[in-house]
């Protein structure tokens, strides 16, 4: 059982959010705390110029909401939004605040996994503390 559990959440539909809410509810003490973590990648400069000028104010709010709705659904449940490289953060994030278990799905793995990695595969091997992921 964990004091502190870090689920990192990804809205891509091959995701399984709610899979991994329910892991870290069972595998959290009482009392323990939940944080549903979303990190934002930066839009390449290039791309960026042709996205209408509120997209990332305006996906940030979305994304903040739908995550702290989230977050309201789990006992002792935090919804923190920051941006930088996912698999980079998630584990930068975990180390600076004391995560003693993360929770992360992941999706089943194909060729172009095999050659640029996934978040899921970063922080399995990165991670200083116990990882349990979800397919």
């Amino acid at each position: 059982m964990y004091d502190n559990i870090l689920v990192p959440i990804s809205f891509d539909e091959d995701r399984d959010a709610e899979g991994s809410l329910a892991v870290a509810r069972a595998l959290s003490n009482a009392g323990g705390k939940i944080t549903l973590l979303h990190v934002m990648e930066q839009i390449p400069g290039y791309a960026i110029s042709y996205m209408p000028t509120d997209y990332i104010t305006e996906s940030r709010a979305a994304i903040q909401t739908e995550l702290t709705a989230m977050a309201e659904g789990v006992p002792g449940g935090q919804a923190v939004l920051i941006e930088g490289h996912s698999g980079r953060t998630i584990l930068e994030w975990a180390d600076k605040h004391g995560v003693d278990c993360i929770v992360i799905a992941s999706h089943r793995p194909g060729m172009q996994d095999l050659l640029l990695g996934s978040t899921a595969t970063t922080v399995v091997r990165h991670a200083t503390c116990a990882v349990h992921v979800l397919r």
